[in-house]
Formats: structure tokens, sequence, C-alpha cells
């Protein structure tokens, strides 16, 4: 039986590995841009707000394949089926599905502030990946989306919120580039 030391190191290995193979999930921030960039622009029509909310909530559907697609292009292990916890990547995700229900509940309870609380919850959900991918940006943009979308949204229209959220993935994507290309783990 392996020892907490031995354990802790395996666990270790098998962090860096899919850090390296899935590049820090960079695809699938790099997806969200074009998820924020749809949402932006329902955001900014002359719709009903129940409408832009619905159509919000569908935005997020072609997130998957986007994904699949930028890693095929950008030469990312997609799945990393030899590593057991790139299983636990997609749980942390599909975690985000049941904090979704509150976002659901405002829409029908308060719609104006439905966009909020869907970015808040978007925001949140970044935080384990902070851990997953030994990353500093998931750590950082975990807190900041969520306080500062408060904020926005408490002041601003929605249109602005998508505005704050399509800016922050952007450098998101950015910033994740560099810590893929510049960051070496010890």
């Amino acid at each position: 039986m392996p020892n907490k030391k031995e354990l802790q190191s395996a666990l270790q290995e098998l962090r860096t590995d899919n850090r390296s193979k899935q590049k820090m999930g960079l695809h699938f921030i790099m997806a969200s841009v074009f998820i924020w960039i749809a949402v932006l622009m329902i955001q900014l029509s002359a719709l009903p707000i129940m409408t832009k909310n619905l159509l919000t909530f569908c935005c997020s559907t072609p997130l998957v394949p986007l994904a699949y697609f930028l890693s095929n292009i950008l030469k990312i292990d997609f799945q990393n089926r030899e590593n057991p916890l790139s299983g636990l990547g997609l749980l942390l995700s599909l975690n985000q599905m049941l904090y979704l229900l509150i976002a659901m509940w405002v829409y029908a309870a308060v719609p104006e502030k439905m966009l909020m609380v869907y970015a808040m919850i978007f925001g949140a959900h970044l935080l384990p990946y902070g851990w997953l991918y030994q990353s500093k940006s998931y750590y950082f943009f975990s807190l900041l989306i969520p306080v500062a979308v408060l904020l926005v949204g408490i002041h601003f229209s929605p249109a602005i919120i998508a505005i704050f959220m399509l800016t922050a993935e952007i450098i998101f994507c950015f910033i994740l580039f560099l810590e893929n290309n510049f960051s070496h783990l010890p």
C-alpha cells in the first residue's frame, strides 16, 4: 500500500499531465468567448427581457462542440482518457448545472437580474479548476468575475454585464495562453 507521500506525488503527476495535455482548458475558455459574443448580441437586441434570457440560456448549448473544435485546431487532447483527473474536470463542469437552477428561478422572479446571476455562476465555477490545472489565473478569475459582475449588475444593464464578461474572457484567454507557454511547474 503506497504511503501518503507517494500518493501525493502520483496525484501531482496526474495534475501536471492534465495541465499539459489539456492546456489548462484553454479551448473551453476560448469557446466561452464566442458564447459571450452571442450573449452580448442578444442583450443589445430589442427583444423582450424574457426572450433575451431564454436565448441567453440557449447560447451555452454549443460550448462543448465548440471547445472540441477548438481543441482540434489548437492540438489539445480534448479527453486525455489516460488520466483519471479528466473525469474530475467533467464532473466540475456538470456541477455548474445544479447552480443554474438558481439562475432559472431568477429568470422568472427577477428577469432583469438573470444575466448577472448567470455570469456570477459561470465565474464561480472556475474555482476548482485552479486546483486541477494548478493555475493562479483560474483562482483569480473565479473570484474577480462573481464580485465584479455583482457590482456591475447592481448598477448597470445586462448588456454592460455581457460586455464585461466578454472582455474578462478575452483577457483570461490571453493570460491562460501566457501561463501555458511561459510557466513551468517545479
